[in-house]
């Protein structure tokens, strides 16, 4: 139950030389608590961890686990195409304080549904943390069947899925078909509130990069039935929901808080930034917003 509500799936943030940037982290951390958010994920596909290295996946869960002081639950990703290994990830993020582990599907080896039950049964017998799935075909190339996510429910420790297929039936199919305990989070910002509306329980976001405040009111009103003042935000930023996207995630959403001064906008290869056409998109939609730096800047005159 701890992660329910709207988590934000935090950039990592780097110097100029590429190098981990422990100071921006934290202050990015504590501008999400301030701003009301109900739970942290680090090291996900928005933190980049396919391009950290273990020390510094570690560290980042360590700091970020340091500066939630137990305000929030902390929820870090942990996932991969080999077990044994991902295993040991789950185990470090666990020793540096983690509440809960966020586990994609193996990718690139697009294992069968019975592998995929085993992977995650390997995964929960190991690691005594509960265990969120996080299903993204996009990403991985590979669906969580609702079949197989039910299967995984009777684990003790799989409490829940970051759904993020796209496919609205699906989630129909998994809110209806799961126990009433398991947690299903919305991996889209922008239809975010279909699923609640459906029964979902949060969820896990990008936009709240930028938006903490607002995304978590979204996810509150839903939860309150107050689907109104729900749309009534998201029709103000779903253009920067729809925007984060315009290149491959975290792309846009690290320009847009650089442009913020958020943090810097460095990514390490493969990742580069956004074509300038996609820049200007971004720098239109925060200006929309009033999110860029002198407009919040001088808004707080």
């Amino acid at each position: 139950m701890m992660f329910r509500g709207c988590g934000t799936a935090l950039i990592t943030p780097f110097l100029a030389d590429g190098e981990l940037d422990e100071l921006t982290l934290r202050k990015l951390v504590r501008r999400q608590i301030d701003l009301g958010i109900d739970f942290l994920v680090p090291c996900g596909t928005t933190g980049e961890s396919p391009t950290i290295t273990l020390e510094e996946h570690l560290r980042v869960v360590k700091i970020t686990v340091e500066e939630a002081a137990g305000k929030v639950p902390v929820l870090a990703g942990a996932g991969g195409y080999f077990t044994r290994e991902v295993i040991e990830l789950a185990e470090g993020c666990r020793a540096m304080g983690a509440d809960g582990i966020l586990s994609v599907t193996p990718y690139y080896n697009k294992p069968s549904p019975e592998g995929i039950y085993q992977h995650y049964k390997a995964l929960a017998e190991a690691v005594p943390l509960p265990i969120i799935v996080y299903n993204v075909k996009g990403r991985t190339g590979l669906n969580v069947e609702t079949g197989t996510l039910a299967r995984l429910a009777t684990l003790k420790n799989i409490v829940g899925v970051k759904e993020a297929s796209g496919n609205i039936a699906q989630m129909a199919n998994v809110v209806h078909e799961l126990p009433e305990g398991f947690t299903i989070l919305s991996g889209d910002d922008s239809i975010t509130i279909a699923l609640m509306g459906l029964g979902g329980h949060g969820l896990i976001s990008v936009a709240s990069n930028e938006i903490p405040a607002e995304m978590t009111a979204i996810v509150r009103h839903c939860r309150e039935g107050d689907f109104v003042a729900a749309r009534k935000i998201q029709r103000k930023y779903l253009p920067l929901m729809n925007v984060n996207f315009v290149e491959s995630n975290p792309g846009p959403v690290k320009t847009a808080m650089a442009m913020m001064g958020l943090c810097e906008p460095v990514w390490r290869l493969p990742m580069v930034a956004p074509g300038a056409a996609s820049q200007a998109r971004i720098a239109a939609v925060l200006t929309e917003c009033g999110l860029l730096k002198e407009q919040v800047q001088h808004a707080t005159r």
